[in-house]
């Protein structure tokens, strides 16, 4: 009996490891203009922290689609069509979580860089009469 995993194998490492670095490359460039934003004091603490977040996405994605790599067998064809498919599917399903974490990531550091330079609330200007306690009008 005939396996064809060993193309799937093929096929499946060259297409995930070309996304995983075209996502990376994409993730690093806009990931940078974002960074300098947010450390506009410390562009080199920007640059740093960028390529820190494209390393831990490299190991993360690459040990994943190494763990993904194993499969049962394929006697033929369409059975390994489907496996090479269901794993691209899962493989970019968690990308797409890791890109959407990153994202949140990115968010998080920029409102806690944006918040230190906001100005104070602003005080009240003018009164109401004949209201005591504003939680009551609600």
């Amino acid at each position: 009996m005939r396996s064809y995993l060993v193309p799937v194998y093929v096929a499946y490492m060259a297409i995930s490891v070309s996304l995983i670095i075209w996502l990376a490359r994409t993730l690093f460039q806009s990931g940078t203009v974002f960074l300098e934003d947010v450390f506009d004091d410390n562009p080199r603490l920007a640059h740093a922290v960028n390529r820190l977040l494209v390393i831990g996405f490299y190991m993360a994605n690459l040990g994943y689609a190494g763990m993904l790599l194993q499969a049962s067998a394929a006697p033929d064809v369409v059975t390994a069509v489907e496996v090479l498919v269901r794993k691209l599917g899962i493989l970019l399903l968690s990308l797409a979580v890791l890109h959407f974490c990153n994202m949140y990531v990115f968010y998080r550091i920029r409102r806690r860089a944006t918040a230190a330079v906001l100005p104070p609330p602003v005080a009240p200007q003018t009164t109401v009469e004949g209201v005591e306690d504003w939680a009551a009008l609600s």
